[in-house]
C-alpha cells in the first residue's frame, strides 16, 4: 500500500475514532452527572478508581505489548504465527486476574459493605471482564492493521450504549444493588465488544469481498491458534519484540495510572475523595480521550508502515521520509494548538463548569484548583503522544530496551513524587506529578526525534512552535477570561455567568480567526485528511 493511501486510511480511522470517543465521552458525561444524584462519592470512587484500575492493569499487561509488536510493520506476513502469538494473550489474562484479584481482595482496604455492598462480587467480575475481552485480541488486531474504520465504530459504540442502557436502568430501580449494577454492565460491554467483532469476521471471512480485497485469513477457523507442520509456532522476531514492549508496558502503565496506584495502595484518600478526583479527572481529560488517543493509536499505524523500525532516516524512503516528517510537524502543531485552547480556557471556566455539572459538591473545596491543573496536563498529554506515538514506531528492539531502564528511573521518581506532592497539596499533588512526569517522557522522546532527522533537512519539531501572533492572542485570551472570572464568576447569579461565556466565547472566536489566518498549512492538512469525507458529504 501506497504512503499516500495509507495516510488517507489513517486519517479516516483517527477522525472516526475521535467522532466515536467524543460520542462515548458525551453518553459518559451525561452517565456521570445522573448517577451523581442517586448514588455516593463512595460508591463511585471504588467502581471508577478501584474496579477500574484492575480491569485496566489486567488488559493493559495481558495485551499492549502484543498490540504493539504485532502491528509493526507491514500487514503482509504470515498471520498464521501473529494469531498464536496473540492468543497468548488470554493465559497471560488469567494470571494476571487471578493475582490482582487475591491483591485487590485480601491485600487492600476493604470498603465499609453498608456504604459499598458486594465489594468480592464487583472484584470477580471486573477481572473476569479483561479475561472475555482478551478472546476478541485477534479480531482487534486484524481489523486495525487493515484499517476496518468501520467495525470499530459499531463495535465501540454498540458496548458503550448498552452498557448505559443496563447502568440508567438498574441505577433507577435496584439503586441498592450497589456494585453489582457496574459488574453486570460491565460484563455486557465486553461480552458485546467481542462478540461484535467475531460476527463480523465469521460474515467477512470466505466473502466476495475478501476474496477481492485477498484478505490474509481466509477461514473462521484461521482465527484460532494452530500449528503449522516443519515451522514454529510463533514468529519468534514478534515474540522477542513483544517481550521489549511487555517490560517497557509495564513501565507504562505505571506512568498512566500512577495516581490510583498510589491511592489504592497507599491510601492517601477517603474513597469519597477518590470518586470527586476521578469526577474531575475524566471532566479534565474528555478531550485527552476523544482526540489525542484516536490519533495517537492511528498515527501509530501509520509511522509504522511508512517507516521501517531500526533503520536510519538515510536508509528509508526519501518520500516516504518527507511525507513523515511532514505528518509529524502537523499533527505536534495540532495537538499543541488544541492543548493550548484547553489551558486558556479551561483556568477561567473551570468552577462554572464543575458547579454546572455537579452542583456544590464539586464546584466547591478542591474541585475548581484540580480540574485548572489539569487544563494543563492537557498540553503535556497533547504533545506527549503524539511524539511517543512517533518513537515506538520507529525504534529497535535495543533501542525499546534502554529506553525500558528510563521508564524504570522515572516510575520510581514518579511514585515518590506523587506521594510527597499529595501529602503537601492533596489531590492536585498527583496532578502536578503528571506534569512533571509527561514533561520527562516528551524531553526524551523529542531528543530521540531530533537525533532521528539530523542527518535530513526535515526539521519535524518546528511544530512545537506557534506563530507569533497567535501566541499573543492566547496570552490576551488568558488575562481577558482570568478578569471575566474574578467579576461575574460563579455566586453573582445566571445574567453574570451568561456574560462570563460570552467573554469567553468571544476570546475564543478571535483565537480561532488568528489561527485560520496564521496556520494555513495546518489547517489545509486538517481539511483534506480529517474532514475530506464529511465536507464531500455535505456537498
Amino acid at each position: 500500500m501506497a504512503a499516500q493511501d495509507v495516510l488517507g486510511q489513517t486519517a479516516r480511522l483517527a477522525s472516526s475514532s475521535a467522532l466515536l470517543q467524543v460520542l462515548f465521552r458525551a453518553v459518559t458525561f451525561g452517565l456521570n452527572a445522573f448517577t451523581l444524584r442517586y448514588l455516593s462519592r463512595e460508591l463511585l470512587g471504588v467502581v471508577n478508581v478501584r474496579l477500574t484500575l484492575l480491569y485496566s492493569t489486567v488488559v493493559f499487561l495481558a495485551r499492549e505489548a502484543f498490540r504493539r509488536a504485532c502491528l509493526s510493520g507491514s500487514a503482509k506476513r504470515n498471520w498464521t504465527k501473529t494469531i498464536n502469538l496473540l492468543w497468548l494473550t488470554v493465559p497471560l489474562g488469567v494470571f494476571w486476574s487471578l493475582i490482582l484479584g487475591l491483591v485487590w481482595l485480601y491485600l487492600l482496604e476493604v470498603p465499609d459493605p453498608s456504604v459499598v455492598p458486594h465489594y468480592q462480587a464487583g472484584v470477580v467480575a471486573f477481572g473476569l471482564s479483561a479475561i472475555i475481552e482478551l478472546l476478541g485480541e485477534p479480531c482487534w488486531v486484524l481489523a486495525q492493521a487493515h484499517l476496518f474504520v468501520r467495525l470499530k465504530v459499531i463495535a465501540e459504540s454498540l458496548s458503550v450504549v448498552s452498557k448505559c442502557i443496563l447502568t440508567v436502568t438498574l441505577v433507577i430501580l435496584y439503586p441498592h444493588w450497589g456494585l453489582y449494577i457496574f459488574s453486570l454492565a460491565q460484563l455486557l460491554y465486553v461480552s458485546v465488544l467481542v462478540m461484535c467483532y467475531v460476527i463480523h469476521f465469521v460474515m467477512f471471512l470466505g466473502s466476495p469481498e475478501a476474496t477481492k480485497k485477498s484478505f490474509p485469513v481466509a477461514r473462521v477457523k484461521a482465527l484460532l491458534p494452530s500449528f503449522v507442520e516443519d515451522e514454529t509456532f510463533v514468529n519468534w522476531k514478534e515474540a522477542h519484540l513483544t517481550w521489549s514492549f511487555f517490560k517497557q508496558s509495564f513501565l507504562k502503565q505505571i506512568l498512566t495510572e500512577g495516581e490510583r496506584y498510589v491511592m489504592t495502595f497507599l491510601n492517601v484518600l477517603n474513597f469519597g475523595d477518590q470518586g470527586v478526583y476521578d469526577i474531575v479527572n475524566n471532566l479534565g481529560s474528555l478531550v485527552a480521550r476523544f482526540i489525542f488517543l484516536p490519533i495517537e493509536e492511528s498515527f501509530y499505524v501509520f509511522f509504522a508502515k511508512v517507516l521501517e523500525r531500526g533503520k536510519t532516516v538515510k536508509d528509508q524512503k526519501q518520500d516516504d521520509v518527507a511525507m513523515a516528517a511532514n505528518v509529524l510537524e502537523l499533527l505536534l502543531k495540532l495537538v499543541l494548538l488544541i492543548g493550548l485552547t484547553i489551558t486558556v480556557f479551561g483556568y477561567a471556566y473551570s468552577q462554572l463548569a464543575l458547579d454546572i455539572y455537579g452542583g456544590s459538591m464539586l464546584s466547591s473545596g478542591t474541585g475548581p484548583d484540580l480540574l485548572r491543573c489539569y487544563s494543563l496536563y492537557v498540553l503535556f498529554l497533547a504533545v506527549n503522544g503524539v511524539t511517543e506515538c512517533f518513537t515506538s514506531a520507529l525504534m529497535c528492539k535495543e533501542e525499546v530496551d534502554r529506553y525500558n531502564f528510563v521508564m524504570l528511573a522515572l516510575s520510581f521518581i514518579f511514585l515518590c513524587i506523587s506521594y510527597f506532592l499529595t501529602h503537601w497539596y492533596g489531590s492536585v499533588g498527583f496532578i502536578l506529578a503528571n506534569c512533571f512526569n509527561m514533561g520527562i517522557r516528551i524531553a526524551h522522546s523529542t531528543h530521540y526525534i531530533h537525533h532521528y532527522f539530523r542527518e535530513s533537512t526535515h526539521r519535524p519539531l518546528t511544530g512545537l512552535l506557534p506563530s507569533p501572533a497567535l501566541l499573543l492572542v492566547y496570552i490576551l485570551s488568558a488575562g481577558v477570561t482570568a478578569f471575566s472570572e474574578v467579576w461575574f464568576c460563579c455566586d453573582k447569579g445566571w445574567m453574570a455567568r451568561l456574560i462570563h461565556i460570552s467573554t469567553g466565547a468571544l476570546c475564543l472566536a478571535a483565537t480561532l480567526v488568528t489561527m485560520f489566518c496564521t496556520e494555513t498549512k495546518l489547517i489545509h492538512f486538517v481539511r483534506s485528511q480529517f474532514l475530506s469525507r464529511y465536507l464531500k458529504k455535505g456537498t
